[in-house]
């Protein structure tokens, strides 16, 4: 078994910024799986969402020398998978160009419990801006101040959407049960 470096994202960044190949493999390590997790969230397909995780960490790698981490890295990456998912999508015409594009968010199966079918419905009725901000708190386990640096948008803005999304799914006679 190998050793888990246990230094954090802003010390593997300094160390990559010093030429330290080990640390950006590290970070690539670290954070694949949960790229490739959003990165399919936004495509809904496994071979485009493997062509952003690759996008991603060659559009990270490509800031070094010089790359300063300003945030958590899942901040850092979150408007990067999201900017490149949508590309790929549009590139395989698979993206319907509505008002609103995060409506084809998908729910990975792995946030789902077992009654997945009356979850994934009654979340389906969201709209994709109140979606993609439950998902990040939820799933991503990202902080109300990692979600708004992420999308650009004020924290009151994440506490609402969050909170319309809540009561939403309060209001659901699908998913009243998980708030008793």
């Amino acid at each position: 078994m190998a050793d888990v470096d246990e230094r954090s994202d802003g010390a593997l960044v300094d160390a990559a910024n010093r030429g330290d190949v080990k640390a950006f493999e590290t970070i690539y390590l670290r954070h694949r799986d949960w790229v490739a997790s959003l990165a399919f969230r936004f495509t809904a397909n496994r071979e485009d969402a493997l062509d952003v995780l690759q996008d991603t960490f060659t559009y990270l790698l490509r800031k070094f020398p010089g790359f300063r981490l300003t945030a958590s890295m899942k901040t850092f990456l979150y408007p990067v998978v999201k900017n490149l998912s949508i590309s790929a999508r549009r590139k395989t015409r698979r993206l319907v160009l509505d008002s609103d594009a995060l409506d084809t968010i998908a729910v990975p199966p792995e946030a789902l419990p077992a009654r997945r079918s009356e979850l994934a419905a009654a979340f389906a009725t969201l709209p994709g801006i109140h979606r993609e901000v439950l998902l990040m708190r939820f799933v991503d386990d990202m902080t109300l101040g990692e979600i708004a640096a992420a999308l650009g948008i004020p924290l009151g803005t994440v506490k609402s959407r969050l909170h319309d999304a809540l009561v939403t799914l309060r209001e659901d006679e699908r998913t009243r049960g998980y708030f008793e």
